[in-house]
């Protein structure tokens, strides 16, 4: 391995001696190394190397042509400011494709991330870092980039999916199922409003990052404040409250995504309003009033898409979500719903909060 990634350094013209390599163990797709090198005068500079993941990503080059055209864009709209930065081959590609693998090369920013945050003035920040994403590219033209992973949020799709498996119920586990399923289908146009939206024309497509997780945020390790986001292998055209609506289902639940004490999900709106609050801040100047209107919605929305992408996984045998025991499927879809159940609860004051920062910052 120490040949092959000193070999993919030099494809990418990287100045300087080769000195070593660690693997960075954070996340679960991709292969990821940290490389340093020292350069003529001595100095240490470090990089990232990845091994990008082909079976996940079937169109690695169009990813790559998406990720170039929004990174370049940023880092001209803030040039003295922490961004990613892709290197290039000598042909002026962003990646070098070999019998090794698929590989590209970026700069390294010294941070930190997290996987769960309980300091709201984090998640505020990291709210402000995912605004300032959609910010920077609102005036850019989504429909130059490529739809690498087609029908993605389509939630009329997915519940489409969801009722022709259920009744071909291939494994026989429809009739485990059964409450979760009339559930589903009871809130359905609720869950697809934003998606019917879309297509009237309501709203429109922007650059997305369709990953809005919290440990997509790299942190100052001296102040916690946000520097920039990072993995931006999902970036395509798409709806902006799509992504507020994932990261609010990430980050304020009560538990984890896939916790069997699912009656306990729920979400915290302390957590809601410190997301929101950095988030529209960033945003509330670029946005529709449409838009606007459905970021509470958006939580709702992917809570329930989610619940039946896994639902739908685990009545097809389990082919898609990674399993760590046979009814971890109808866990994850369980702990969704009650998400979306306490979410539809709380509707009334998350509308308020965003409301009241709309006022705020418009």
């Amino acid at each position: 391995m120490d040949k092959t990634i000193c070999d993919i350094c030099k494809g990418f013209k990287i100045p300087g001696t080769y000195l070593s390599y660690e693997e960075i163990t954070v996340g679960n797709v991709n292969k990821t190394y940290k490389v340093t090198y020292q350069e003529a005068n001595g100095t240490l500079k470090s990089y990232v190397v990845q091994q990008l993941n082909t079976y996940v990503f079937k169109n690695p080059i169009q990813v790559m042509e998406n990720i170039e055209k929004i990174t370049e864009y940023i880092r001209e709209k803030k040039p003295n400011e922490p961004s990613l930065h892709f290197h290039h081959t000598l042909d002026r590609k962003t990646y070098i494709h070999d019998k090794t693998g698929f590989w590209r090369l970026f700069n390294f920013i010294p941070s930190f991330t997290c996987d769960v945050c309980d300091d709201l003035k984090m998640v505020t920040s990291a709210g402000e870092a995912f605004g300032e994403f959609q910010m920077l590219l609102s005036d850019f033209d989504a429909s130059s980039l490529y739809e690498t992973i087609p029908d993605f949020h389509n939630t009329i799709k997915r519940y489409e999916t969801l009722e022709k498996d259920s009744k071909n119920d291939p494994f026989g586990r429809v009739k485990e199922v059964g409450k979760e399923l009339e559930w589903l289908f009871s809130v359905k146009d609720k869950a697809c409003r934003m998606t019917e939206m879309k297509n009237t024309g309501l709203l429109p497509l922007r650059v997305t990052h369709n990953d809005t997780k919290i440990n997509n945020v790299l942190f100052d390790k001296n102040t916690k404040k946000a520097l920039t986001v990072i993995d931006l292998d999902t970036v395509m055209p798409g709806l902006v409250g799509h992504d507020f609506g994932d990261a609010i289902r990430f980050a304020t639940n009560y538990v984890e995504e896939d916790s069997k004490k699912y009656e306990e999900a729920g979400v915290n709106l302390d957590v809601f309003t410190a997301f929101s609050h950095g988030f529209i801040k960033q945003t509330v100047n670029s946005l529709t009033e449409n838009e606007l209107s459905t970021l509470a919605l958006g939580g709702f929305v992917l809570a329930c898409e989610l619940s039946t992408r896994f639902l739908d996984d685990y009545i097809t045998g389990d082919r898609y979500f990674k399993i760590l025991y046979p009814d971890h499927n109808l866990v994850r879809t369980r702990c969704q719903i009650a998400l979306a159940k306490d979410m539809l609860k709380k509707m009334g004051s998350m509308e308020k909060i965003v409301e009241d920062f709309i006022k705020q910052y418009k």
